[in-house]
């Protein structure tokens, strides 16, 4: 690393939660505002956000799934309709009580999710099997009352997807709901390089209103976790709330089954938190808005275009660095930027017809030439893609502690940062008492044991279950 401009980047083995901040600002990801708790999404974090979409909505409609898009206002009466839904969200809502000079009868909720509003739609839509499944996703914000906010982590303000769908049958609805959990992990391990982990929420931390709930817990460089999206099975509970009914095959009315699920903005949050160094942000090339920064030094104006034309051809996208500031500053800036590569041409370089091409995940640099330029560009990305996710697994799996007693559960919490994987009674009790004495929370149980015993009370263990601190 030469000249640098991210001298403003605090070491994230020093202070990671500024780290963190420090990365979001000089990586040009997000500004602040007067909007108490939201953030600004400045261009380049909102390409990354693009990216996802774009990623997300193929897959969504490769698996006969259609956008939609229901009101940002829910009446508070509609609101009430699912008791158990309302006491979840309770503290976090948002409520319009004027609209211009009026006061509202009926207040508006802002939607912190759209459960209730689908299903009021639902029931209208609804008649008969033949209009069943509903597959439907819907791209929007939603607003959520947060005490304390961070960006793309927690914000009064946030970017989702919420997937909503009814099926004939609790066994469609089930397989629905773990399709979608799958195609979440797809895209955070085959996109952006994130070692995950999934299992079932236990029922103290499941979805306000669902049987069951399905998560994806991502493992930051810190050991914290992020819980990267969800998937919830619902049964048929919203819609007895609302009596949406259908004629099935018989003639007979039935009551369907529904999901739902979600991920947000959050993901470029875990993207910076798994890869980013004390340089900068670094980018799986598969989700980088930027795969190649080409920094041009002298006139070599030729053979910039010549190299540009090749990369579109082969899609792959780029920016021409013509500022004017100096070589080392340039490459500082695409560091912090995380651009996967880094084209440097110089007179130099021309005299031996070579590129020096850097890859940001090592800072490894290497000369070739200009006509094997673009083949091993072709070649880099696909390591640097592959070698993001490798590492990161193996930083999960150095943080994946097996405990056995309650002793070596509190010594590993004092000790050590990451993902205590333990049995478990499937008693709140225990859950509330790990919570209280190391601050630890249930992330997700991965399977069911025979012949264990609970960590915490010593009585039989139902089920195998990972704890950790979450973000």
């Amino acid at each position: 690393m030469s000249e640098k401009n991210n001298e403003k980047i605090t070491s994230r083995d020093v202070d990671f939660a500024k780290w963190y901040t420090d990365v979001c600002k000089a990586a040009d990801l997000v500004d602040y505002s007067s909007v108490k708790g939201s953030m600004i999404i400045r261009p380049y974090g909102y390409a990354i956000w693009e990216n996802i979409v774009s990623i997300l909505d193929k897959k969504f409609k490769e698996t006969g799934h259609v956008n939609v898009q229901m009101p940002m206002f829910i009446p508070e009466s509609l609101f009430n309709i699912e008791k158990e839904h309302v006491e979840g969200f309770a503290p976090e809502v948002a409520v319009v009580t004027r609209g211009g000079k009026e006061e509202l009868a009926d207040k508006m909720i802002v939607r912190p999710t759209s459960e209730v509003l689908f299903c009021e739609h639902f029931k209208k839509i609804i008649k008969s099997y033949r209009d069943l499944p509903l597959l439907y996703n819907q791209w929007c914000t939603i607003v959520r009352w947060e005490k304390e906010t961070r960006p793309f982590l927690r914000s009064r303000e946030i970017l989702w997807q919420e997937g909503h769908t009814m099926h004939s049958s609790a066994e469609e609805a089930l397989e629905e709901t773990l399709k979608m959990l799958d195609v979440y992990k797809d895209v955070q391990e085959n996109y952006l390089a994130l070692a995950v982990v999934t299992g079932k929420k236990t029922e103290k931390e499941k979805f306000a209103g669902a049987e069951a709930s399905y998560t994806i817990e991502a493992m930051m460089y810190d050991g914290v976790a992020l819980q990267n999206g969800t998937s919830h099975y619902f049964g048929n509970g919203f819609a007895k709330a609302f009596n949406i009914q259908f004629l099935n095959k018989d003639n007979e009315l039935e009551t369907p089954y529904q999901t739902s699920w979600g991920v947000t903005t959050r993901m470029i949050g875990s993207l910076i938190m798994t890869h980013g160094d004390d340089y900068g942000l670094v980018l799986p090339p598969k989700i980088a808005p930027t795969k190649v920064a080409i920094i041009p030094i002298g006139e070599v104006e030729e053979v910039v275009t010549k190299l540009t034309n090749s990369l579109k051809e082969k899609e792959i996208t780029f920016l021409v660095d013509r500022t004017d500031k100096s070589p080392g500053y340039k490459f500082a800036e695409a560091e912090v930027k995380g651009y996967p590569i880094r084209l440097e041409i110089g007179k130099r370089d021309l005299e031996n017809n070579e590129v020096t091409l850097v890859r940001r995940d090592t800072l490894e640099k290497m000369k070739v030439s200009i006509d094997e330029a673009i083949s091993k560009i072709e070649e880099l990305l696909v390591s640097i893609q592959d070698n993001l996710f490798e590492k990161a697994k193996k930083r999960r799996d150095s943080k994946i502690y097996e405990v056995s007693t309650y002793e070596e559960f509190l010594n590993t919490t004092k000790e050590k940062t990451g993902f205590i994987k333990t049995t478990w009674c499937g008693n709140q009790t225990c859950e509330d008492k790990i919570k209280e004495d190391t601050t630890y929370k249930s992330r997700c149980i991965i399977g069911e044991v025979e012949d264990a015993t609970c960590v915490c009370c010593g009585k039989k263990a139902k089920y195998q279950i990972y704890f950790g601190k979450q973000y």
